[in-house]
């Protein structure tokens, strides 16, 4: 991604936004020849049939929408996979904006990328906060579109203000849906957007997303950060303790053959 543009600097009532309702929408904060570029080489990373195996940690898969199918979704991590998306991880705009939200520098946590084919489900309400040992409370994710996010394939949907009061689920070290009735249905935002836009949300901000009812997939980049003072750079822990949860959970169903590529 180019380095020439200034540094994007956020607005009074954007930092107030950001405090009140716990996600900003940042619209055109990339070129369209910039995304153009960026979607040319996710596709690129879908010809590594070797990497998308459902015994890899690196991928995850997901259910149609009818259970008619199980179709892969993610590469999580990804900046591994490819130069130009671990560039965009660390563009100084990106990291000039989460340094006006926390007052100081941001550190990359976890990356992946949620490809969304035609038909597959959504995920239900949560937040992505969970009460693993050290895990930062800073926690929070930038959402790039690689395509056009509509309320027809699957939009990530948040909810304003609840971020605010904390964990809403057990604090247990486990990953929990939130229960129906624990957040009021018409405060909903979808995150509609097209490739440009980019969204951040808190890390205790609930969200969700409905299935992909369109005929073409819908790619989005997750990219989620910690305040440096909130442990500093833990992203290679990080990702080992989620390979051990998840060649736990792997196993729980019987799953012991998996390994990470």
């Amino acid at each position: 991604m180019s380095q020439t543009e200034t540094f994007r600097t956020l607005q009074r009532d954007e930092h107030e936004r950001w405090q009140r309702d716990g996600y900003l929408i940042m619209r055109h904060f990339f070129a369209p020849d910039e995304m153009q570029i960026l979607s040319e080489e996710a596709w690129k990373l879908t010809y590594q049939r070797d990497l998308i195996d459902k015994m890899n940690l690196r991928c995850r898969f997901q259910q149609t929408h009818d259970d008619a199918d199980c179709l892969w979704e993610t590469f999580d991590p990804v900046i591994d996979l490819s130069p130009l998306i671990n560039q965009v991880a660390f563009d100084h705009r990106l990291m000039n904006l989460l340094h006006d939200l926390y007052g100081e520098p941001a550190c990359l946590f976890k990356d992946k990328l949620i490809f969304k084919q035609p038909g597959t489900k959504g995920y239900e309400l949560h937040q992505d906060w969970i009460s693993w040992p050290g895990f930062p409370r800073s926690f929070l994710t930038v959402l790039i579109p690689l395509d056009a996010a509509s309320i027809e394939n699957g939009c990530t949907e948040v909810f304003p203000g609840y971020h605010q009061e904390g964990s809403l689920a057990p604090e247990d070290g486990e990953y929990h849906s939130l229960q129906a009735g624990i957040v009021e249905e018409d405060k909903a935002v979808p995150l509609v957007m097209e490739p440009g836009d980019i969204a951040v949300f808190d890390g205790f901000t609930p969200h969700r997303s409905a299935p992909n009812l369109s005929q073409d997939w819908r790619r989005q980049l997750y990219l989620s950060y910690n305040a440096l003072s909130d442990g500093g750079d833990q992203r290679a822990a990080h990702y080992e303790e989620f390979r051990v949860y998840l060649e736990r959970r792997y196993a729980e169903f019987g799953l012991n053959e998996t390994y990470f590529r």
